[in-house]
């Protein structure tokens, strides 16, 4: 028996009880139109948004604004064929020189219109973050009010990692002075379904 193994053992012969956890109050931010307000906060940050009708109208929309792209990459099926990068079997390395990532969202913050992406819905973390434009594809009915929405709804994670991602990345720390895609993508469009 290990020196952790001994010291844990003693400790759960001791009898003690961890404390409870603290009743954590929820921050009330009810909005009578939760999309209108996640629009109106993705706007206000940097973002654009587009609304579209199935798969269809996802795959026309893309033609439309990204169809003359290269470097596309989507982690969304069905859409093989629009992309020139293979997700399941590039190096992560190599997606330094993608352009546009396609990536599916699972739920929108209407508060700070935040989007939680989990590891099912991109199979390299480093995708949203390396690309120079990301559009995330997200679902009117995943839209909450606020953060504590939000986590119920996700529950708990059993996922290697998750991310809320808003706005296209920016900061202006250095000579207040300011930067666009500094920390991530340079542009962001959410493409409500």
């Amino acid at each position: 028996m290990s020196s952790r193994e001994k010291i844990l053992e003693r400790i759960r012969a001791a009898g003690r009880r961890p404390p409870a956890l603290p009743e954590i109050d929820t921050f009330e931010s009810r909005f009578e139109d939760p999309v209108g307000k996640f629009a109106e906060v993705l706007t206000s940050i940097g973002g654009e948004l587009a609304e579209v009708s199935g798969f269809d109208g996802l795959r026309a929309f893309l033609d439309q604004k990204y169809g003359s792209w290269s470097r596309r990459v989507s982690s969304i099926p069905g859409l093989a064929d629009w992309t020139d990068f293979d997700l399941q079997t590039a190096d992560p390395h190599s997606l330094a020189e993608v352009n546009l990532a396609v990536i599916q969202g699972e739920t929108g913050v209407a508060e700070n219109a935040a989007i939680w992406v989990g590891e099912q819905q991109v199979p390299h973390r480093v995708l949203p973050f390396i690309t120079q434009y990301l559009v995330i594809v997200l679902p009117k009915a995943g839209i909450v009010c606020n953060m504590h929405d939000a986590l119920a709804k996700i529950g708990p994670v059993s996922e290697g990692w998750g991310a809320f991602i808003a706005g296209p990345s920016k900061t202006a720390d250095i000579e207040q002075s300011l930067v666009i895609g500094a920390h991530g993508a340079r542009g962001l469009t959410v493409v409500l379904t």
